[in-house]
């Protein structure tokens, strides 16, 4: 079902969505300021080229790291890099994929391409700091990340 799906989205607009991202990460590395929105954007163009079976998840929730210095620091350039990204193409990535979500919710088999281009417009304006991983890993880390607030809330 996976497959289907990937292919059937690259087909109507997943492969125009994913050069728009590639557009962005070219655009971002010919500076080598630039080269960390290079990154993200790479990864969420493989997200949009085929999102069916992948998830987005926070890199912190990946490796557990709690807030540190270095994190704070990576933190603090992230969102500003994040914020050059919203106003350079976050917004017309996020328009993008509004647009096509509300065509392809226009029919009933649309539906589930349309929910992606929903879920793909949020990770549109703020990619600095995601992976793109399979819907199996993301679960496992937002399971341990849950599990370990809860022993911090009951004071363990």
């Amino acid at each position: 079902m996976r497959l289907a799906g990937n292919v059937i989205w690259f087909v109507f607009g997943g492969a125009f969505t994913a050069l728009l991202w590639l557009l962005g990460a070219a655009v971002f590395a010919l500076s080598i300021v630039g080269l960390p929105l290079t990154r993200a954007a790479i990864e969420m163009a493989k997200l949009s080229a085929f999102p069916f079976g992948k998830d987005v998840v926070h890199v912190r929730e990946l490796d557990g790291k709690g807030l540190t210095p270095t994190t704070a620091v990576t933190g603090i350039v992230g969102f500003v890099f994040n914020v050059l990204w919203l106003l350079t193409f976050g917004l017309a990535l996020c328009l993008s994929y509004l647009v096509l979500g509300v065509i392809y919710c226009v029919t009933l088999i649309g539906i589930p391409f349309g929910l992606q281009c929903f879920k793909l417009a949020g990770i549109s304006l703020w990619p600095v700091g995601r992976r793109v991983v399979s819907l199996e890993l993301a679960q496992a880390a937002r399971r341990h990340t849950a599990e370990e607030r809860y022993a911090r809330y009951r004071g363990r």
